[in-house]
């Protein structure tokens, strides 16, 4: 079903409205810090928190959304690794599936897995079709997920996989060159992801300054996320987002 969160990402792109999410990893950050961030998130005027990593072995998930929660009214959506990062207090799952690899799993494996606790959470799900695309080094989540990147240079295999994405009816195309990358995405392969979907497009990993992240969204990004960079200065948030927020509307 979907619902609010849902509607806010595609009548935001339907406007050509750019968006802006900082990730948080739980794995990264203790629970009392999570105060003073949700505070320069909402000074930033910052439009999503995603929240999850892909092991979050610590086990405060829940305290973590609790305190966004209670610091900000920002929308706290969910970026699981695995089927056990789910949270009732949530506002929103995006409901991943490796569509970029052959790893049957992480297509429906660990859905089948987690489906009556998602259901029974009460979260809005928002399917999501996750493409890992090469950012120059082995990253956590090609490790993890056991899948081979799509190549940086190949736009056409990029664009294709989103199509078939669309089609099989994932409601977002999340491209995604992993935590730490060397190599952010490419903004011809955005471009031409772009040109061909019609769902909202969210593309983060190795993202590292604002005029980064203002050429992805002239690219045709709908939603820039950036994670690991904030851990390292939390000063990019608002830098980052007055760059998302100043980028020309585009309206298919």
């Amino acid at each position: 079903m979907y619902r609010k969160l849902y509607t806010s990402f595609a009548e935001r792109k339907a406007k050509g409205t750019k968006s802006f999410a900082v990730l948080i990893d739980p794995d990264k950050v203790t629970p009392a810090g999570i105060t003073d961030l949700a505070e320069k998130c909402t000074a930033a005027q910052v439009d999503y928190i995603f929240l999850g990593g892909s092991l979050v072995i610590t086990q405060h998930l829940d305290e973590c959304v609790q305190r966004i929660k209670a610091s900000c009214d920002i929308p706290v959506i969910l970026f699981p690794g695995s089927p056990s990062q789910v949270s009732q207090y949530a506002d929103a799952l995006l409901y991943l599936s490796v569509i970029s690899g052959r790893n049957a799993d992480l297509l429906i494996g660990q859905h089948v897995v987690s489906a009556v606790a998602v259901k029974k959470s009460g979260l809005e799900v928002i399917p999501t079709g996750y493409m890992v695309i090469d950012g120059g080094v082995p990253t956590t989540v090609s490790y993890i997920s056991n899948t081979f990147p799509i190549p940086s240079d190949k736009d056409d295999i990029a664009m294709c996989t989103a199509m078939a994405g669309e089609m099989l009816g994932q409601r977002l195309i999340y491209m995604d060159s992993g935590s730490g990358a060397r190599d952010a995405i490419s903004e011809s392969m955005i471009a031409r992801v772009a040109s061909q979907v019609t769902v909202p497009i969210i593309v983060g990993g190795g993202i590292r300054d604002a005029e980064k992240a203002y050429l992805n969204c002239k690219a045709g990004a709908d939603v820039i996320v950036v994670g690991n960079a904030i851990e390292k200065d939390t000063s990019l948030i608002k830098e980052i987002a007055n760059a998302v927020h100043s980028a020309p509307l585009i309206v298919k």
